[in-house]
């Protein structure tokens, strides 16, 4: 092994994925209550995290800090290896700075170290496929610069796209106004957003009803996928494991024979999209 890899909870991964992959923690507080993600999703109890939110009750989520970087990393490094963290968007966490930080710091006390911080410009299972094709690289026999160059190359491919089913959610954390929840909720509008060049989460398309928004999805799918000889197709959910079978049937429909990796979504971007949440991930010609 020439490098190792990182990711934090955000990744979305289940225990399948995460051969190779060591994964930061990741906190947040229920009513105040602290907790700690391990970043296993198999061991998520997703629909008792959703159901508290349905429930009115209140989440938040702490960005990852520089220091728990530097205790993460500096072991690693004093092996002789160097490291490749792959991370949530700079879009919607500060995240990627204090990683960047920690980086910088470590290269300054361990001369000749790399440490490579990717910016996934998204989020969820958008930074896991990264990861898994980290480990690919390393298998490989790629060096870590090398290896991080094909990353970032790779990121504006990972097509990340979802749906919400309570705009209340993104009202909450300042993706939509007030007003326009209220009159989306009203008409039934269910947005199609996805993380852009600049990794900022945004709108794309609104329809009108579940069915729709999930048609609309496996649209997306069907115009941006790439042919590949090793394709990675993952969808994750709020608690809606219905909805998330058939996006996958409709997927499927599109290329046939396809594995598709069907996942609740994560606590520490869960909190700010809520329960039926529905995200489709893939590589795609572009996002």
């Amino acid at each position: 092994m020439s490098y190792a890899v990182f990711v934090d909870g955000s990744a979305n991964l289940p225990g399948s994925m995460l051969e190779g992959i060591q994964v930061l923690p990741c906190d947040y507080t229920v009513d105040g209550k602290p907790h700690t993600y391990l970043g296993d999703v198999d061991h998520f109890d997703g629909h008792s995290f959703y159901e508290s939110l349905r429930n009115g009750h209140i989440v938040r989520t702490s960005l990852l800090n520089t220091q728990l970087f530097i205790s993460s990393f500096a072991p690693v490094l004093e092996k002789g290896l160097d490291i490749i963290y792959i991370s949530m968007s700079s879009g919607i966490s500060g995240t990627f700075n204090a990683a960047r930080a920690a980086a910088i710091e470590l290269m300054d006390q361990f001369k000749g170290s790399f440490v490579h911080i990717v910016d996934s410009l998204g989020c969820g299972f958008g930074n896991g496929i990264l990861a898994v094709d980290a480990v690919k690289l390393e298998k490989q026999g790629k060096d870590a610069r090398t290896a991080a160059k094909i990353l970032d190359d790779e990121v504006p491919h990972v097509c990340q796209y979802f749906t919400v089913d309570d705009l209340n959610f993104l009202k909450n954390t300042g993706r939509v106004s007030g007003m326009t929840a209220a009159i989306g909720t009203a008409l039934n509008i269910k947005p199609i957003l996805y993380g852009d060049a600049t990794g900022h989460i945004i709108s794309c398309e609104k329809t009108r009803g579940r069915r729709k928004s999930i048609d609309a999805l496996a649209k997306k799918y069907a115009e941006k996928h790439m042919e590949t000889d090793d394709p990675i197709i993952c969808i994750s959910h709020g608690d809606c494991l219905e909805d998330a079978q058939t996006l996958a049937s409709k997927v499927q429909e599109i290329t046939p024979g396809i594995d598709i990796t069907i996942a609740q979504h994560e606590p520490f971007s869960g909190a700010h999209v809520g329960p039926g949440m529905l995200g489709l991930f893939f590589r795609g010609k572009e996002r």
